[in-house]
């Protein structure tokens, strides 16, 4: 018999202490897959998530493909003939970068104010606890066959899931798959991710010089690489901000009102900056393309000589909307840096990494059973269907990998975790919603809803 709203409500209250207590010990551990130092804290985050579902019952292993980071799979059957389910999440996490910039010690879990600080509390290790929490509500009456996918290399970009998940397709195989990696709308409207936008990194060299000359020797004849990169660099983008470059795909976005005080206090704008581009607010940063310069190499300006610089390099980092492709994207973005270099210069061209974006069919029973679980934990705020404009290429990975499963990215984050940055922080209470969520959404698949 399905459990009651109430009798499962009271059940993600007692075991929530525990889960805490588990959350806090996953998060102690400094499992940073970016740094080859604390490859041992990444082993030993993979044991300790592989002893969490062990002690539930379920049967797990620590596997790896091609030398990548431990990944945790794990798998506990439900009744005869019931679907199979898979809970995705990650146990590596960020760097924590400089200590001076956090409140409170950013390995050593901390409330203040409802919110529970640490690197991981929220992304991604919140998303391993809602899972383990929603296995341990129904103990050994799972509704359905439920499989755990715990990651540990999603921070440095899940270079070797490809294989991973060819390694172990069959174990990984699902009607339904659960990706929680992603966030929420706000606190207290909770938010299936329908979309993603792609990524494309590449590295420019201008040169106009084969060594550097006397500025007031050759200055007014020769130009040098750094107006001959900012000139280029500004062809990126028209007089209103909209991206340039020819042939990029676009499309709509949800009809999603995004307040503009709501915006200014999330993104850190300073006062008076003006929003870049034409369309709405979450179409600009959820379906269509964006462009940044985030690294330059040039000389500092102190020190600087009276010479003229004969070589510069700019990273180029572009968001490539869902619907479109990071060939056509990087094809675009090549024939325009081509076509705007100006003078005669050099320019080279170096891709330093792609991936691809996501667009989410989100119609279906499995569909169904997640916003009618989502409404109830919300207490009849119904989710709404939400982009993201960062990147989680690994999506399309599942997808291609699993194309007759449903695939659903949730999540715990809301819009002040501030994943990836200090004070990193999971709001208890939405916490408790995102666990009542997914306990509703496995015993609504039971039930074919």
């Amino acid at each position: 018999m399905p459990l009651s709203d109430s009798d499962l409500r009271a059940r993600v209250r007692s075991v929530l202490p525990g889960i805490r207590k588990d959350l806090e010990d996953l998060v102690r551990i400094q499992s940073v897959s970016a740094d080859p130092a604390r490859a041992g804290e990444v082993q030993r985050s993979a044991e300790a998530v592989r002893a969490l579902f062990e002690a539930e019952g379920f049967d797990a292993a620590i596997t790896s493909a091609e030398g990548g980071g431990p990944a945790v799979i794990a798998r506990k059957n439900g009744p005869e003939g019931a679907p199979t389910v898979l809970l995705y999440a990650h146990h590596d996490v960020q760097p924590e970068n400089d200590h001076a910039d956090w409140d409170s010690p950013p390995w050593e879990p901390t409330e203040r104010d409802g919110r529970l600080f640490a690197r991981g509390a929220a992304d991604d290790k919140a998303g391993i606890a809602a899972h383990l929490a929603a296995a341990r509500i129904f103990g050994d009456d799972l509704p359905v066959n439920v499989v755990m996918f715990i990651e540990g290399e999603e921070e440095v970009g899940s270079e070797t899931l490809v294989p991973l998940l060819r390694q172990h397709h069959d174990e990984l195989a699902a009607d339904v798959i659960v990706i929680a990696d992603s966030g929420n709308w706000d606190i207290g409207v909770p938010a299936l991710t329908t979309s993603l936008r792609g990524l494309v990194r590449v590295d420019i060299e201008v040169r106009t010089l084969t060594h550097a000359v006397h500025s007031g020797m050759w200055g007014g004849l020769v130009p040098d690489a750094l107006i001959a990169l900012s000139r280029l660099i500004a062809s990126l983008h028209d007089d209103r901000g909209n991206v340039a470059v020819a042939g990029l795909g676009s499309g709509p976005a949800a009809d999603v009102d995004y307040p503009e005080e709501r915006l200014r206090a999330e993104s850190g704008a300073v006062p008076g900056l003006e929003w870049i581009g034409d369309g709405s607010a979450v179409e600009r940063l959820w379906t269509r393309p964006a462009l940044s310069i985030t690294g330059l190499d040039a000389p500092k300006v102190e020190g600087a000589s009276n010479t003229l610089v004969p070589s510069a390099r700019a990273r180029i980092s572009m968001r490539v909307a869902p619907g479109d492709t990071t060939d056509n994207a990087l094809a675009c973005l090549r024939k325009h840096l081509e076509s705007h270099l100006p003078w005669g210069a050099e320019l080279a061209f170096a891709v330093v990494d792609t991936g691809e974006a996501t667009a989410i069919d989100a119609e279906g029973p499995a569909y169904d059973a997640a916003r009618a679980a989502f409404t109830t934990a919300w207490d009849g705020t119904e989710p709404i269907d939400m982009g993201v404009g960062g990147s989680i290429p690994f999506i399309a990975e599942f997808l291609r990998a699993f194309p007759k499963a449903s695939v659903l990215v949730t999540g715990v984050e809301d819009p002040d975790t501030r994943a990836h940055g200090a004070n990193e922080g999971l709001h208890l209470a939405e916490f408790e919603r995102v666990i009542l969520a997914e306990a509703l959404l496995l015993q609504n698949l039971a039930n074919g809803a």
